[in-house]
């Protein structure tokens, strides 16, 4: 039964998805004599946490009665006052909670307020699950700097265009839907200029109701056209990380324009790409999605940033030895130098096949 209910809180948990960052998805279930009579999550960052929601919603006394909360309870003044306080106010007897609060600052602490308060604590029911679910969360609390998932559409022979450069559209409808989804549940978005030169791409989030991503593209001297969509829409917030190498005249027009500048440390002429994700954290920019074409796939790659790859794959077969793969650059020279994956997840989405999996770092 444990297990039953804390499944209940975890897809309360899912209802704050896109919503809550940069803190984690946490839902709570109130149970007494076998009865829910409380239930709440984290609907927006800055506002009520899951426990506080479910005490409110409760239709009866809840003193006596048992918290299944995928999260410990906090045990620190922030945005709200601790969660440990209004559990232990309410008499509640027991709380059973999927994962240890990351944070090296509070961790446990919750905990051990709720059983000095006579409290019955159980941890660790689900706790795998909701780790990945709050994978975000559980990276960017610790290390300050964002999840980078990396996300490719490809054919069935490894191409993402034509020799021609024709690449719309190589995956389905559906996977489509599913990464304007992704867009709109990570933080931020991340191209290269090039993609902006060649596509001019929005950068948004079409499903209806979705939260644009913040736009960052990577332009080392400040190549980007001025008549560019992410310049020229105010859909949503635009970063252009470039460094010392940029063309000033053009830095001050953007900024007239209310694009923000990041300026990185250059690295072999290109930006430095540790030292923007480290940047971008201190921005509280918890998490991007990576849309980048090959040559900036395969430095992410090669300097570690990326945490988790999708691969859309279609049905297609495209040939050509000038058609482009996802991953350029220079490449490794040895198979044992190869980023490995773990964790791997395979699904259909439509006609399309996705693969998922974390970089074993």
């Amino acid at each position: 039964m444990e297990e039953f209910y804390m499944k209940l809180a975890l897809d309360l948990a899912k209802k704050g998805i896109g919503l809550v960052n940069p803190n984690p998805m946490v839902g709570a279930v109130i149970v007494k004599d076998n009865k829910i009579i409380g239930k709440g999550y984290h609907e927006k960052y800055g506002q009520n946490h899951a426990e506080v929601n479910a005490i409110k919603s409760a239709t009866e006394s809840i003193e006596g009665s048992t918290m299944y909360v995928t999260l410990e309870p906090c045990s620190h003044y922030g945005n709200t006052p601790p969660c440990v306080d209004r559990i232990i106010k309410n008499k509640i007897s027991k709380v059973v909670i999927a994962s240890h609060d990351p944070n090296p600052l509070v961790s446990g602490r919750g905990i051990k307020k709720l059983r000095e308060n006579g409290i019955e604590v159980v941890t660790g029911i689900l706790d795998d699950e909701n780790k990945r679910l709050n994978e975000v969360f559980m990276k960017y609390i610790i290390e300050k700097i964002p999840f980078v998932v990396m996300k490719i559409a490809m054919s069935l022979d490894g191409k993402i265009c034509t020799a021609s450069g024709h690449s719309k559209w190589i995956s389905c409808d559906k996977s489509r839907d599913e990464v304007h989804k992704l867009r709109g549940n990570l933080s931020a978005i991340l191209v290269g200029v090039n993609t902006v030169i060649k596509d001019n791409p929005k950068l948004t989030c079409r499903i209806e109701g979705g939260k644009n991503p913040i736009r960052i593209i990577t332009d080392s001297t400040l190549r980007i056209p001025l008549e560019s969509n992410v310049i020229n829409d105010n859909q949503s917030r635009t970063i252009i990380v470039t460094t010392d190498r940029a063309d000033h005249k053009k830095a001050e027009e953007l900024k007239d324009r209310g694009i923000e500048l990041l300026f990185t440390n250059s690295k072999e002429n290109r930006v430095d790409l540790k030292d923007m994700i480290r940047k971008l954290g201190e921005l509280k920019i918890d998490s991007i999605l990576l849309e980048g074409g090959s040559q900036l796939n395969f430095s992410a790659l090669n300097e570690g940033i990326v945490d988790k790859v999708q691969f859309y794959i279609a049905p297609k077969i495209i040939g050509g030895v000038n058609s482009k793969t996802p991953i350029g650059g220079l490449g490794i020279d040895k198979l044992s130098d190869c980023f490995k994956l773990k964790n791997m997840i395979t699904s259909n989405i439509g006609e399309d096949v996705l693969i998922e999996g974390y970089i074993d770092k």
